[in-house]
């Protein structure tokens, strides 16, 4: 409380209703100079209340920027996005679509008029179309296996988009007869001859990706890529796998036509025509996966994502473009020591903006055709680059862990990004979010290992807290100053623990050299780096280093595992989707390309790796109390690896939990499902670290 508030404070304030009347009154007119409201700890309804910003495209004239904008319904427990406009220039965002359903994937049409967009307003997705100045939203498609993924021709008289199909089907009516005999009868048994028969979390039920086009005015569909192959290939969280030619004559797509598809990562870009005839083959010269096709807007080069050995989708991604004219290929980014992300060509056809990991951060860089030379155009946590048509302004959204997901705007010439839309300030201003510190503490193999540390609400420097490690997934990945729902740090400090994120060895942003070391070393320096971690967070003099706990996903529920049969400094342990055994996890999983990487090859050829870096092996060692996460649909970490290990932990006596999800996959994603998630564990880890 500061001084103008104490001088206000009278040792025996008088009882009468004229003198209570006065004092209301003072205190009124004086509140907005007093101190602010305090700001509070985060909490899961807030979490839930977080408008998320994604997606956003500039419009033709550069004047407007579309974009989704979700909302959870914790009660009905579900997640609903719709389409939004707000002013390039900043202004009020407009609501455009309204009603039952969820809608994504704005589209702008070349004209500026009207957005494309998909939506399951009608019972199932499919493309619609709604002028951009009022209008109801038209259905354009009504193909019986969904539409999504649509994109425009640059005459908007065709439309692009993907679906789900049946390889021996030509029309829609075959697709259509093979849905409804699988609705049919009791049987639901499935005969399988492939590997990939399922993928994260879905049964593929043999059917494929395939491109098609519609008519922008309605009409019946077209399949541009026929066959068993996934036309484009999937791609977790990666940039579109097609494209079309300005000129509207051709689509480029990605597609692994090896017939491994379940152990090769050898994706190839592929040229069809529109009007039909083969498809061309344009990278089978480079081994590796070549991605994410963009024309340049004179049409003349394809820029694409290339990585250069088959079977490692870790390996450094790097940007190329496809000379149309002379078939030659070039490396825009050489040098570069960093994966690329998203990216987009600017309005004079030579430059190239992209996204890369970068110490816990994705700054915008920079290349161009001309001179293929890497340059920074924008540091902190971007994503989604976007360019104005007059090549002024760069688009983007911006993020921390203070902060979710809003559309800025840069001038590309010189100048701060700018924030366009607020959809989040009311509610981020009442909450005490730490921003992160850096931190640096020395690994195995002579590296620096770089962590993100975030303190409690209300943090008192006298005060000992308990701590709490947090392990990354991947491995190949990292911890970034950005938002995050599934693993957000704020909501563990909101619950009184200092969070440790530590980036060790196999984490992206720190050099391709440092990528690599994790393979066929699972446990080995990436351990030794989270036990550095660990020993800099017991240093802290604010840090009670007797309630350390350790929680993570995926790899990092791997490494749970093993921590937990090599160490008992850790008085809890959280294992979510985590690897025990080696062996039987590769019979498991379906990206076979993964573990054959990582351990150098099959289990029955290369075993010693497998049981090296197996948890299982040292089960018996385990003592800490263990709380074990794992869904249903998990495809990449099936079921069978977190109930081998709770067995074993249940029948040696070691006190352990198992939350198990039946309709979840590698994720929690619904609404309900998360609350139970942060509840569980937030209770365990409580349990033991706060007694």
């Amino acid at each position: 409380m500061n001084c103008t508030n104490r001088a206000w404070i009278h040792p025996r304030p008088r009882q009468g209703a004229v003198g209570l009347g006065l004092v209301l009154i003072f205190m009124a007119v004086l509140a907005p100079f007093g101190e602010t409201q305090p700001k509070r700890p985060i909490t899961f309804e807030d979490l839930m209340k977080i408008q998320r910003i994604s997606d956003l495209q500039v419009s033709p004239n550069g004047q407007w920027i579309a974009f989704v904008q979700t909302k959870v319904n914790l009660g009905a427990n579900k997640k609903s996005g719709h389409i939004w406009l707000v002013p390039t220039q900043g202004g009020e965002p407009r609501q455009l679509t309204q009603g039952e359903g969820s809608s994504s994937r704005p589209r702008w049409s070349p004209d500026g008029r009207s957005l494309a967009f998909i939506s399951n307003r009608s019972g199932k997705l499919q493309i619609w179309i709604i002028p951009v100045d009022g209008g109801e939203a038209q259905q354009l498609t009504s193909i019986s296996t969904q539409a999504d993924g649509v994109i425009w021709s640059r005459k908007g008289d065709w439309l692009l988009f993907t679906s789900k199909v049946y390889p021996d089907c030509s029309d829609e009516d075959c697709n259509q007869k093979h849905l409804e005999e699988a609705s049919k009868g009791t049987v639901k048994a499935q005969i399988i001859d492939e590997p990939l028969f399922r993928h994260w979390d879905e049964y593929r039920e043999g059917k494929y990706t395939h491109l098609f086009i519609v008519p922008s005015k309605g009409g019946k569909t077209r399949d541009l890529t026929p066959g068993q192959f996934d036309s484009p290939t999937f791609f977790l969280g990666a940039p579109d796998g097609y494209s079309i030619s300005p000129d509207g004559t051709e689509v480029c797509y990605t597609s692994n036509r090896t017939g491994r598809a379940a152990w090769t990562t050898n994706n190839d870009l592929y040229c069809v025509p529109v009007a039909g005839g083969e498809a061309r083959n344009i990278t089978k010269e480079n081994p590796g996966s070549d991605a994410a096709p963009q024309y340049s807007p004179d049409g003349r080069f394809i820029a694409s994502t290339s990585q250069a050995r088959n079977g490692y989708e870790s390996d450094l991604v790097r940007l190329r473009v496809y000379d149309r004219a002379t078939e030659k290929v070039r490396d825009l980014t050489p040098g570069f020591d960093q994966w690329v992300n998203s990216f987009v060509w600017g309005p004079d056809g030579d430059t190239v903006y992209f996204t890369a990991p970068e110490r816990g951060q994705q700054p915008i860089f920079k290349t161009s055709v001309s001179r293929a030379r890497v340059e920074k155009v924008l540091d902190g946590f971007n994503d989604n680059p976007q360019v104005t048509p007059d090549g002024k302004w760069l688009v983007m959204t911006r993020e921390s862990l203070t902060q979710p997901a809003e559309v800025f705007r840069k001038p590309l010439t010189d100048g701060s990004p700018a924030r366009v839309t607020h959809a989040n300030d009311s509610l981020t201003a009442e909450l005490d979010l730490h921003s992160p510190e850096s931190i640096k503490a020395k690994g195995a193999l002579g590296a620096e290992i770089h962590s993100l540390l975030i303190k409690p609400p209300g943090f008192q420097e006298s005060r000992k807290y308990p701590a709490l490690l947090l392990i990354h997934g991947g491995p190949q990945g990292a911890w970034d100053d950005a938002w995050g729902y599934r693993w957000n740090a704020q909501m563990f400090a909101a619950h009184g623990y200092v969070v440790m994120m530590p980036n060790p060895h196999g984490s992206t942003g720190y050099g391709q050299k440092f990528v690599e070391e994790i393979s066929g070393d699972w446990g080995g320096a990436c351990y030794q780096d989270l036990m550095a971690a660990a020993d800099y967070l017991e240093s802290l003099p604010y840090v009670d280093k007797a309630r350390l706990g350790a929680a993570g996903a995926s790899f990092g529920g791997f490494m749970i595992n093993w921590i937990a049969g090599h160490t008992n400094r850790f008085k809890a342990l959280v294992s979510h989707d985590g690897v025990y055994d080696q062996r039987s996890m590769y019979g498991e999983t379906e990206e076979l390309w993964f573990p054959e990487w990582e351990f150098k090859g099959t289990p029955w050829e290369k075993p010693q790796l497998y049981e090296k870096w197996s948890p299982s092996n040292v089960v018996q060692n385990v003592q800490t109390p263990m709380l074990i996460v794992q869904g249903e649909l998990d495809f990449r970490v099936p079921t069978g690896q977190a109930f081998q290990l709770f067995s074993a932990l249940q029948r040696r006596g070691v006190h352990s939990k198992l939350l198990y999800f039946p309709d979840e996959g590698h994720w929690v994603s619904k609404p309900q499902n998360s609350q139970l998630w942060y509840r569980t564990v937030l209770e365990w880890l409580d349990r033991y670290l706060k007694p």
